[in-house]
């Protein structure tokens, strides 16, 4: 298990790493695939006292998937506990989705292939602008995997190389409930 932590807006003491370095070696125990584990701890000017302190967990497995919590408290140490006790259950419940998933042997109870929809940009005054960019790396994946990882990390889209497809293919969440798949393919 590969450890980083990074600090934003503090000073990252030897008290405060060495407190991270402990309570995080614990977690290969939970999930033994781990592969690294990245802490994020900051401090932002806040008018509310009680979450200026903010410790992020983002844990990667050799399978590819990610957990990923975030707390705030009015203490670094507070929040770094309080986010510990949010990935520790979040392992709970991918162990428990795992080991029912095999057992029944399925996944994603219906996907539905959406076209996309028209958008007319003409309409709107201003135009928008792109405020964050993100990379991640993709790794291939079946649909059942795709949407666990999905469910696990709280999103309401994934996207992901699909390995029947040998294509990056987009999964979300309709509003009914159930799923949507997207399929681009280059014209």
């Amino acid at each position: 298990m590969e450890l980083s932590i990074h600090v934003t807006g503090l000073k990252l003491t030897d008290r405060l790493q060495t407190y991270v370095e402990k309570k995080t070696e614990r977690l290969d125990r939970y999930m033994p695939t781990l592969a690294d584990v990245r802490v994020d701890l900051a401090e932002q000017k806040s008018k509310q006292v009680t979450s200026r302190q903010i410790a992020q967990i983002t844990v990667r497995d050799d399978r590819g998937t990610i957990l990923r919590a975030e707390e705030r408290s009015n203490d670094i140490f507070a929040a770094v506990d309080a986010v510990l006790d949010k990935i520790y259950r979040q392992i709970n419940r991918y162990r428990g989705k795992r080991r029912q998933r095999r057992r029944a042997n399925g996944g994603v109870d219906e996907v539905v292939v959406a076209e996309p929809l028209p958008i007319d940009l003409e309409e709107e005054d201003s135009e928008p602008i792109v405020v964050r960019q993100k990379q991640f790396s993709l790794q291939p994946m079946s649909l059942e995997e795709a949407g666990e990882q999905m469910e696990l990390l709280g999103h309401d889209f994934f996207v992901f190389f699909n390995r029947e497809s040998d294509m990056i293919n987009v999964l979300y969440r309709r509003r009914d409930g159930n799923y949507g798949l997207l399929m681009p393919e280059l014209s």
